[in-house]
């Protein structure tokens, strides 16, 4: 299959879990036979893989939200690669990706990673409503409807009328390749004999629970607990609040974002892998945790166990006392016990055998790009495409 994918609101090479997943899908699909285009804006350094055939297109001045405007560009490109499928990766102000399939006769796959219908309470919700006739909902619902394939980590995320044969549910991975004990590369913290190195890579939002992980190895440290290492990987808004609660630890590290090929090394080295998330403090998770967490992949096949709040979704992903341990999010020294129940080297080691054997057989990019082939292949049949 000839397939175009549309993700320009993301920055490839880059830094962030998109850039990432934008990269592997393309790899991945191209690595099964097919011929891989992707719209995406250019980051620092070469495209990736030379079996991907990279376009640069990006969001006017970088803003995801004038996505729409670059649709007659896109859609040349499309009418000149010929695609069988326009893979867009939705945005709530995008559509381009469903326009260029439409102007070259192509099949749409939308790649759905952030909720489509409005939570509770949304101010976009109120203010589509007060244009009366709801032009942000009729929208995106057209993008719904032209589609052959929707693919998503989690289908709550989506209008509950798309039909089911139409949805393929598959979550993101990792390359075990690349991410695996023992990696190697330059280490971008200092180790102590002795200590145990607790790791937390990603975005620094006010969800994703950075700041909590501070304080808790704070808490640990004025309780006699001074063996553990934070180490910190990305950048965010939230940053300057994690730096405080962070400031009297004896063993600290903010290494600031790292280039993805330097993450391999960066885990391998630590010990626990930390995926704090407060669902609480982000709005749209009240339609469930629709996430499909990169680091905790990464974590699981770089050989980590997890320590991550227990939530339905987080539960179905690592296995309490197997792969991780996970935390009752309500109490407040859940996560500080969290963390003390992997003290004893035996008990990490054994988790992270297992969770490294776990994303190996569930989580890896190959598994992600083989199901979605199947899926891309059984869509194009159903509308007899070219």
């Amino acid at each position: 299959m000839r397939i175009l994918y549309a993700a320009i609101d993301q920055r490839v090479p880059g830094t962030k879990g998109g850039s990432t997943h934008v990269a592997a899908v393309a790899s991945g699909l191209a690595a099964l036979g097919h011929e891989v285009h992707v719209a995406t804006a250019r980051g620092a350094g070469p495209w990736p893989d030379g079996r991907v055939v990279w376009h640069a297109i990006a969001a006017p001045a970088g803003r995801p939200h004038l996505r729409l405007l670059r649709a007659r560009r896109l859609a040349r490109l499309a009418r000149a690669v010929r695609p069988d499928i326009v893979i867009e990766r939705y945005h709530n102000f995008g559509g381009e990706g469903a326009l260029a399939a439409r102007a070259s006769g192509a099949a749409l796959v939308l790649e759905v990673n952030a909720p489509i219908v409005d939570y509770p309470g949304s101010a976009k919700a109120r203010l589509d409503r007060a244009l009366l006739v709801e032009p942000m909902r009729r929208w995106r619902e057209w993008q719904c409807r032209q589609a052959a394939l929707v693919v998503t980590p989690v289908r709550d995320i989506l209008p509950a009328w798309v039909p089911d044969d139409r949805i393929l549910e598959v979550e993101w991975g990792a390359d075990p390749e690349r991410f695996r004990p023992g990696a190697t590369g330059a280490v971008p913290y200092a180790r102590e004999p002795g200590e145990i190195v607790v790791v937390f890579a990603g975005a620094f939002r006010a969800w994703h629970g950075a700041r909590r992980l501070a304080e808790a190895l704070a808490a640990l440290q004025a309780r006699g607990h001074d063996r553990l290492h934070g180490v910190f990987i990305g950048d965010g808004p939230e940053m300057p609040a994690v730096r405080r609660a962070a400031a009297g630890l004896r063993r600290v590290t903010f290494t600031g974002p790292l280039p993805h090929e330097a993450m391999p090394a960066a885990l391998a080295a630590a010990h626990v892998g930390a995926a704090p998330f407060d669902v609480a403090a982000h709005p749209p998770l009240q339609l469930g945790f629709y996430w499909s967490p990169l680091k905790v992949f990464e974590y699981m096949a770089a050989g980590l166990p997890v320590v991550a709040p227990r939530i339905p979704r987080l539960a179905r992903l690592v296995e309490d006392g197997v792969e991780g341990v996970l935390y009752d999010p309500s109490d407040r020294g859940g996560l500080e016990a969290a963390l003390l129940a992997l003290e004893d080297p035996h008990r990490r080691a054994w988790m992270g055998r297992a969770a490294r054997a776990r994303a190996v057989r569930e989580y890896s990019w190959q598994e992600h790009c083989r199901a979605l082939d199947e899926a891309l292949r059984a869509a194009l049949a159903r509308v007899g495409g070219r």
